[in-house]
């Protein structure tokens, strides 16, 4: 404690400042790393490769599309054709006999209304098709999910507000409902996201999701915009590069992202360098909600990464310039280093040429 006392008496005023800027800097620094990554890792939407493959070998991509594209279940067809084709060019395939190799989803926004006895909502909807939940894991307060590959189209998934509004509880897991004259049952009750983002995103109304047939046959909708996948990715890009080209839809009617690398240092940089005008979306594509979500958190992200690099910054210039005057200043040489080096490996020789010299008699 007193050595510390004496260290600190000898120091400036100047050296005294700029050490507690360079500890607070690294400091902020720090706390703004790990809230970037908490935030990252609260968007379930986005790390469905994480959950998918414990090997850091998977990644998440996704396509949206306009509704000129007209993408509907027979396009997703023929792309999971292409894709099993390509995976087995790459030789690559599961690990097991029964382990499934990708996953995917497709879904539509659109609008249905329900009916409950006199009571009558209408509600926005997603449509969803194959494994939608895989990606978008909705907090059920009650009941299950349901998958777009059953063989009946007749389960929904509603949020409590609904709940409320048609029978007046949350607890309605098995109730019936009726979409256009048509009976469908209640799988499961969710608790809608909140925050800023997901209700300036849509989250601020009702939200359903029901099977694609159920929202284009009995509601209103555009038709799938958008698909998603989960697949291997032995290196870099190549789930990116294989879904666009399995596709192969023109670039103006198809927009795709890597959910896996979106937040990742250079896509964030990237983000910073097409600040502005990267909000002039020229594709008439409807953004799902999770995908508007995401979309403010880059922003967000990205300025926080501005941050992070000028706290990290700051400590690493004081650090440099002080280890500069440091070698200015100093009062000895390489030779001396040297000598000194020369005289601790002596010392320890001798040391131990005298406690071996101990045991020689044992």
């Amino acid at each position: 404690m007193n050595r510390i006392k004496e260290f600190l008496r000898g120091l400036s005023f100047k050296q005294i400042l700029l050490t507690l800027t360079a500890t607070v800097c690294l400091l902020l620094w720090f706390g703004l790393t790990i809230w970037s990554e908490s935030k990252k890792n609260g968007l379930t939407d986005q790390t469905a490769a994480e959950r998918w493959s414990e090997e850091d070998d998977a990644a998440q991509v996704t396509c949206f599309f306009t509704e000129s594209a007209q993408i509907d279940k027979n396009e997703i067809r023929s792309f999971e054709a292409k894709l099993d084709k390509a995976l087995l060019e790459a030789s690559i395939t599961a690990p097991s006999e029964n382990a499934r190799l990708w996953a995917d989803a497709y879904s539509g926004v659109g609008k249905l209304t329900l009916s409950s006895g006199k009571t009558s909502l209408a509600a926005d909807a997603i449509g969803i098709g194959g494994d939608f939940f895989l990606f978008h894991p909705v907090q059920l307060l009650d009941g299950s999910y349901f998958s777009g590959h059953d063989l009946m189209d007749d389960k929904l998934i509603i949020d409590e507000d609904a709940a409320w509004q048609l029978f007046g509880s949350n607890d309605v897991v098995g109730m019936q409902v009726m979409v256009s004259g048509i009976p469908h049952y209640i799988a499961g009750v969710i608790r809608r996201e909140g925050g800023r983002f997901q209700e300036a995103a849509g989250l601020d109304k009702t939200m359903v999701y029901a099977s694609f047939e159920t929202l284009s046959e009995l509601g209103t909708t555009e038709g799938v915009n958008t698909y998603e996948v989960v697949m291997p990715n032995p290196v870099e890009d190549f789930a990116y590069t294989k879904v666009k080209e399995a596709f192969g839809i023109d670039e103006t009617d198809m927009w795709v992202v890597e959910n896996s690398s979106r937040f990742g240092l250079k896509s964030l940089l990237t983000v910073i360098a097409e600040f502005g005008t990267r909000s002039m979306n020229d594709h008439a594509i409807h953004y799902p909600y999770w995908e508007n979500v995401a979309r403010g958190w880059e922003d967000v992200l990205a300025l926080t990464l501005i941050l992070r690099l000028l706290f990290l910054l700051i400590p690493v210039i004081l650090g440099t310039i002080t280890v500069v005057l440091l070698w200015k200043r100093k009062r000895w040489t390489w030779r001396t280093v040297a000598q000194f080096s020369l005289e601790c490996k002596d010392q320890m020789m001798e040391r131990y040429r005298g406690e071996k010299s101990k045991w020689k008699y044992f």
